[in-house]
């Protein structure tokens, strides 16, 4: 009499058995699906809950996937933040080479397009959001921040700058920014909440330009 033996990972399965997956890294399309809806699942924890009440097992659990994963992807919750951050705002993030590398004047108008067209944006507006409201009240996601914004815009307009202070005053321009759009796309503060986008930039973006090019 023949003992059954379970089938391995070299064993073929009988027939109408289902096969049995090998070790090792999974096959290259499932672990691009899988990082995909892990970046997706941290980008609606952070949003939703800031990074201080944000965890790996709750993005783990709303990818449908198990917590090492998520690890064995991105490791840290501070690089699953920068990494679901970053990959959102790709696109918008290039846009700041064009917006810096042109004339200063006029820069004051281009970055206020940009940053409020990002704002309007339903796909950027949410890993925004994660961002603005995970910084508030956490230095880990503030220093991401930080590195987002020093990197993509602010060093390459302070170096167009041929004025005193280049960099506190493109820092200054972006708090401008910033703090319009937090009140606006955030706080929702009335009137500002629901003014007309092109009367906002009409008022904001002289404000940018005076704290980038006034002597």
């Amino acid at each position: 009499m023949t003992k059954n033996t379970p089938p391995t990972e070299n064993t073929p399965p009988s027939p109408g058995e289902p096969a049995v997956r090998r070790r090792g890294r999974p096959p290259r399309t499932e672990s691009a699906d899988t990082r995909d809806r892990i970046l997706t699942a941290a980008r609606e924890e952070f949003s939703e809950r800031g990074y201080d009440k944000a965890s790996v097992r709750g993005i783990a659990k709303t990818a449908g996937v198990d917590s090492a994963l998520v690890h064995h992807y991105f490791g840290t919750k501070e690089q699953v933040f920068e990494a679901a951050v970053t990959v959102a705002l790709a696109p918008a993030l290039d846009a700041p080479v064009a917006i810096a590398d042109g004339p200063l004047d006029g820069v004051g108008e281009r970055m206020t397009r940009f940053v409020f067209g990002v704002w309007e944006n339903p796909r950027t507006r949410a890993p925004l959001l994660a961002i603005v409201r995970s910084a508030v009240n956490n230095d880990t996601a503030a220093a991401v921040f930080r590195r987002l914004i020093a990197a993509q815009l602010l060093r390459r307009i302070a170096a167009q700058v041929d004025l005193p202070d280049p960099e506190l005053r493109a820092e200054l321009a972006a708090a401008q920014l910033v703090g319009a759009a937090m009140m606006r796309y955030v706080i929702k503060l009335e009137p500002l909440a629901s003014a007309d986008l092109e009367q906002i930039i009409a008022r904001v973006a002289p404000v940018v330009q005076h704290h980038l090019t006034d002597r």
